[in-house]
């Protein structure tokens, strides 16, 4: 018979971006916790390859709400809990160089700005104002939202740790899942290379990794990891504030982004087009010189900053690019939080206290319409605006 130690309210699969701060809001309303995690700390798969970046400018309502609230958590941390974060409210703005780019920013704007976003219109001349090294020309404008910004993903997730553990939760690492109990179709716990634990719930937070859990319980989960690369240069004064993202597709690309970190690097990434599927994290000859020039293109001031180094992280991607959160139909106390789509990092907080008011039975009038958007079983049509 399992002692009393091998008992808990919630399981939770993954210290990662989504895990750590979800275990932090559980252990905080007063459940026993546990998290498991493979690997050998907190943070140490998708979130390390994050490049901190923080924003509520979606196009839907459901990530909207859950980071807003986010920002909310990340901006007041210090001040609370007494970790520097590295936070800095830099905001964030979307350039636009052609009139399908301002077509498409501006039909978001009203969109936006409707579910209550601090977002508004800038033309060349205001954008240029607020970033004074961004190319002027072609640029037509742009929209600014002032209060997103960016963070420390590794600094962040240390600070939840330290915090969840204070209230309580255990974390066991190097400790995979090889299966979970299940009877009657409910949940009762998990077997891993080390033991048995039980709980009546099980929350899915193993990013990348979320599909082969779900195996585990018979389910097939619409996850599939994508590599992304990234690249920080050397710290230097400060240029300008807001993350500038540009949509424009380009050969090897869909888009691209960069910001200047609160301590000086300038970090940036894009999306690749085609995706690159699969679990392969090694670096490539190619990013660099593609990145390189769409960002000298916009920001000419740059070309001269040294890279310090370049690195490819996992997006647990979605058909549709958005999350899969909800309860399993199929298997009671199983509790998807999966395809962050590369947003872990700023859904994660926002995202850890629905979970735990999904798992206390105590929803805020919001999120029955957060939980319908992204719903296990919605029909998975469409594509996030902007991912």
């Amino acid at each position: 018979m399992n002692n009393a130690s091998t008992h808990y309210d919630v399981i939770v699969i993954g210290a990662g971006s989504v895990g750590t701060p979800t275990a932090l809001s559980l252990a905080k309303a007063g459940l026993k916790v546990l998290v498991l995690d493979a690997l050998p700390s907190a943070g140490q798969g998708s979130n390390k390859h994050a490049i901190g970046g923080i924003r509520a400018t979606h196009s839907d309502p459901a990530k909207i709400r859950l980071c807003l609230r986010s920002i909310e958590i990340f901006s007041t941390w210090k001040e609370i809990y007494g970790d520097d974060i590295e936070w800095h409210k830099g905001g964030y703005v979307f350039v636009a160089y052609r009139e399908q780019e301002e077509r498409t920013l501006k039909e978001l704007l009203r969109k936006q700005q409707s579910y209550g976003l601090n977002i508004s219109w800038l033309d060349a001349n205001d954008l240029v104002k607020l970033i004074p090294y961004l190319n002027r020309e072609g640029l037509i404008g742009g929209t600014y939202s002032p209060d997103d910004g960016s963070a420390s993903p590794l600094l962040s997730i240390h600070a939840f740790y330290k915090h969840a553990r204070q209230y309580g939760a255990e974390f066991h690492f190097n400790e995979p899942v090889m299966e979970m109990i299940v009877r009657g179709g409910k949940i009762q716990g998990v077997k891993t290379t080390k033991g048995t634990y039980n709980a009546k719930v099980v929350v899915n937070a193993a990013g990348a990794w979320a599909k082969s859990l779900g195996n585990l319980v018979g389910l097939t989960i619409p996850v599939q990891p994508d590599s992304h690369e990234a690249a920080i240069t050397e710290p230097v004064q400060r240029l300008f504030d807001p993350m500038v993202v540009d949509i424009r597709p380009a050969k090897g690309s869909a888009n691209f982004y960069f910001y200047q970190h609160k301590t000086g690097q300038i970090l940036f990434c894009i999306t690749p087009s085609p995706n690159i599927w699969g679990f392969d994290t090694r670096e490539t000859s190619s990013f660099l010189p593609m990145v390189s020039k769409r960002i000298v293109e916009v920001m000419p001031s740059l070309q001269h900053i040294r890279v310090r180094r370049t690195w490819r992280g996992l997006y647990p991607m979605t058909p549709d690019g958005f999350p899969i959160v909800g309860w399993s139909k199929e298997v009671e106390g199983f509790l998807l939080a999966v395809g962050m789509c590369g947003q872990g990092y700023m859904l994660g907080p926002g995202l850890g206290e629905l979970l735990t008011r999904m798992v206390i039975q105590s929803p805020l009038p919001q999120d029955d319409e957060i939980l319908s958007i992204l719903s296990p079983y919605r029909e998975f049509a469409g594509q996030e605006k902007l991912k």
